[in-house]
């Protein structure tokens, strides 16, 4: 509270200087929050993307293993994929987008020319090869939309922690500095305007003591005048 605040002109400036902090820190943290929304959106619009060929990707897995199965059977099919004898590697990094660390993941090894996948051209259809091929382009979906939707998620959280920074500076510790620094500078004022006052009815005083000593002194020197006379 405004009250609680010692109305000196020392606190005065403290709280100045705590304005001027703040409305640069205010400032500061609406271009970072608006920068934050810009790549935000960015992100949203390339998630749509790799959403839309995730579920495109997902479908065409479906079908040509559910192809392969009805015309070499599940036998065949279970054999293809237990010969795989290289599996993916995932690496993850990091890149920092306006002070946000995301992830950046890397994979390798995913795509696999025939002889890499370990069946071999006889033990294999052109069912099963369209199969393995659908899986190995959902797998790179899987990987990339996991990596997309990771940066949205930290994203989107860096953007509500701003947000209730800028609302705290905005709505709650400028409005209370604003008050501090408008009750300081009132009883200032008032101190100003009694000292003045204090001043005032003390210089009439002394005048009129002032006055009164020259009185008497006059009446003295007539009265001097009289008895020389």
């Amino acid at each position: 509270m405004a009250e609680d605040v010692k109305p000196t002109r020392k606190n005065l400036m403290a709280i100045e200087d705590r304005i001027e902090l703040s409305e640069r820190g205010h400032d500061t943290l609406e271009q970072k929050r608006d920068g934050l929304i810009m790549e935000f959106m960015d992100i949203l619009d390339q998630a749509q993307d790799v959403r839309a060929n995730l579920n495109a990707d997902y479908d065409r897995a479906q079908r040509t293993i559910n192809m392969a199965r009805a015309m070499e059977g599940d036998v065949a099919v279970r054999g293809a994929a237990a010969a795989l004898k290289e599996y993916p590697e995932i690496t993850t990094q990091s890149k920092n987008i306006m002070g946000v660390v995301v992830p950046q993941i890397e994979s390798s090894r995913v795509k696999k020319s025939l002889d890499q996948r370990g069946y071999g051209l006889l033990g294999s259809s052109a069912r099963i090869d369209e199969a393995a091929d659908a899986y190995e382009e959902l797998l790179e979906s899987i990987i990339l939309a996991a990596e997309v939707e990771t940066a949205m998620k930290k994203m989107l959280e860096e953007i509500e922690t701003t947000k209730r920074r800028v609302n705290a500076l905005e709505f709650k510790l400028l409005p209370e500095l604003y008050e501090n620094k408008e009750y300081i500078e009132q009883k200032l004022e008032e101190q100003e305007r009694e000292e003045i006052f204090r001043l005032k009815k003390i210089k009439a005083k002394k005048e009129e003591e002032e006055k009164q000593e020259r009185k008497a002194a006059e009446e003295a020197a007539a009265e001097e005048a009289a008895a020389a006379n």
